[in-house]
């Protein structure tokens, strides 16, 4: 039998450049090879598992299910792979600059601090400043370096990697609870007050093919700032969904509806190619990449 530590590490890595990039050309230019030769490393690898990791559709390629399941595996390698090449040369603890991180400010105020604390580990002397901000900063226009958003860029010269499925619930504080009752099922929430991130009118139809009709007069209080629309839920003005690790690490809140299944809502961690090839950038990316996956 074949393992996968038996493999070229460079088919490894030819296969998850081209996943990353969905097409060979790409990945060739990632790798600053000629595709003929990177075509020829995809297909050692295929030949070593004995199976099809990529489908062809159109002009691109497009993962196997065998190619799905081998892919987290090749991505934990080749961030092990790159933090021991920095840790071998003693580049880890030597880069410096700055690295400009762009997510909502729930993210950047509830989920980014622990990796944080990691990438200064890692990387003592670099910088870090987080662009805290609910709208899209543009990557293409150098407004940040690393995204984290919900929603996939369209542009071809960024790479994105969708890092998680979070989770989210909706959530009330044991206060407002204790004096409005708590709901026992979706159509119970039509008669409790909520607390709105932004628009209240997207807030609406969203939440409507769950089953959820709200009008307006749910809505009397909210913020476009996602802190400050937690904190008045947190204060007990209303209910509100919210992720599940920022929901369960708030006191004096409640999860509602334990039965009711999760909201979900994808998490794609973005950045320009030509910054990807940034040792610093990289780093940062690759060690976000693993916090936010986990």
């Amino acid at each position: 039998m074949t393992y996968l530590g038996d493999f070229d590490w460079n088919h490894i890595r030819a296969f998850l450049a081209t996943a990353e990039t969905g097409s060979l050309s790409a990945a060739a230019r990632r790798l600053r090879q000629t595709q003929p030769t990177l075509s020829r490393q995809v297909a050692a690898l295929e030949a070593d598992l004995g199976v099809m990791l990529f489908e062809r559709v159109g002009r691109s390629l497009e993962l196997t299910q065998a190619g799905l399941e081998l892919l987290e595996h090749t991505r934990a390698m080749g961030r092990a792979a790159n933090r021991i090449s920095l840790t071998a040369s003693g580049q880890a603890q030597s880069i410096e600059g700055e690295v400009r991180i762009t997510a909502s400010d729930i993210m950047s105020a509830y989920v980014l601090p622990d990796v944080l604390r990691t990438i200064r580990e890692h990387a003592p002397l670099l910088r870090i400043d987080v662009v805290a901000a609910n709208d899209i900063r543009d990557l293409m226009r150098r407004e940040a370096d690393i995204a984290i958003r919900h929603v996939r860029p369209d542009q071809p010269d960024l790479i994105a990697r969708l890092v998680r499925e979070a989770r989210a619930h909706f959530y009330a504080a044991s206060a407002y609870l204790d004096q409005k009752g708590r709901p026992k099922t979706k159509s119970d929430l039509a008669a409790h007050d909520f607390v709105s991130f932004g628009d209240p009118e997207q807030m609406m139809e969203f939440l409507a093919p769950m089953g959820i009709r709200l009008n307006r007069r749910n809505f009397r209080i909210g913020s476009q700032s996602g802190i400050v629309a937690w904190e008045y839920v947190r204060q007990g003005f209303g209910v509100s969904p919210m992720s599940e690790e920022v929901g369960q690490a708030t006191p004096g809140v409640e999860r509602l509806l334990p039965d009711m299944d999760p909201i979900l809502f994808p998490v794609w961690l973005t950045t320009h190619r030509e910054l990807h090839t940034s040792r610093r950038i990289r780093l940062v990316y690759d060690l976000l990449a693993e916090h936010l996956t986990e």
